[in-house]
């Protein structure tokens, strides 16, 4: 049994805002550099780790502890693409129970289990539904189970106000032991004002942009495969960004806490880049944001 620190990561987004699709990109990038990875998908869809198993679906904790009182690790742990370890927290019988309880019972099921121990692992990377940091879903943050936290994002309103609603919980359990902020990934980044809006963001929240990952018909591609870009065009350019990613993921150490904008600002902030794109839209600013 090794003794070695195994890194933990946990990556939010708010749903369909493509942290599923990066956070397997990730894994499977960091897989195929001969890392020993898992991946625990904290999503009550329970299908974060399709892309690493052909498209197919496999069975979750909770449905699993809901069939039998004693579960044996092969029967929630399976092997993915580059041997990545899978897991699916799953959630509760649809109008039943907190989505978020998976995440709390996974945990406590595989602590037991001692897998984290037994299978030398060198990373864990936990999926997370971001679009409410409440009970089960702001577990890897309040209990500190994971090292560090990113936070998937693209230029809408929603991603960006679902990351804010994120630097809030870490702001507030950083006092006590929680995961700090890593920084934000960049999503659909695929014109300058994109970009302009998430680098102001990040600014004035006092975090950063990891990578910006751009839009790519090559990921839609590998997806109807059901595999990662890295494993379906391990050649892409999008292949090259998803590593680029992953090694900065792996090699960071220095997280903090971020300063979110209370409801006031917030407000004030996208009222800005409204006028903002309005003003290019329209003529009235000429710069090369007038792209849209």
């Amino acid at each position: 049994m090794s003794g070695k620190k195994v890194k933990t990561i946990a990556i939010y987004g708010k749903g369909g805002i493509g942290k599923s699709t990066t956070t397997s990109n990730i894994s499977a990038a960091l897989a195929a550099s001969g890392l020993k990875v898992m991946q625990i998908g904290c999503d009550p869809k329970s299908d974060s780790t399709t892309t690493l198993r052909g498209g197919g679906y496999i069975p979750t904790i909770l449905d699993t502890l809901r069939e039998k009182k004693n579960v044996k690790v092969d029967e929630v742990i399976f092997r993915g693409f580059g041997g990545i370890y899978c897991v699916e927290a799953g959630g509760p019988a649809p109008g039943v129970g907190c989505a978020g309880r998976g995440i709390i019972t996974s945990v406590e099921l595989l602590k037991q289990l001692r897998v984290f121990e037994e299978l030398d692992l060198d990373i864990v990377v936990y999926d997370v539904l971001g679009d409410v940091v409440c009970g089960g879903f702001a577990v890897p943050v309040r209990e500190g189970i994971a090292d560090h936290v990113f936070t998937v994002s693209s230029s809408d309103f929603m991603a960006i106000y679902a990351a804010n609603n994120l630097f809030k919980g870490i702001q507030k359990y950083s006092n006590n032991g929680g995961a700090l902020l890593g920084g934000v990934i960049a999503n659909s980044m695929n014109s300058d004002y994109h970009k302009a809006i998430v680098d102001d963001f990040v600014e004035v929240t006092q975090t950063q942009v990891v990578e910006y990952v751009p839009r790519s018909v090559t990921v839609t591609q590998s997806e109807l495969q059901g595999k990662t870009t890295i494993e379906a065009f391990p050649d892409s350019e999008q292949a090259k960004v998803y590593r680029a990613l992953a090694e900065r993921i792996y090699n960071h150490n220095d997280s903090k806490v971020p300063t979110p904008l209370n409801d006031k600002q917030l407000h004030e902030w996208a009222l800005k880049w409204a006028d903002t794109l309005l003003a290019i839209e329209t003529g009235e600013v000429r710069s090369s944001g007038a792209s849209i």
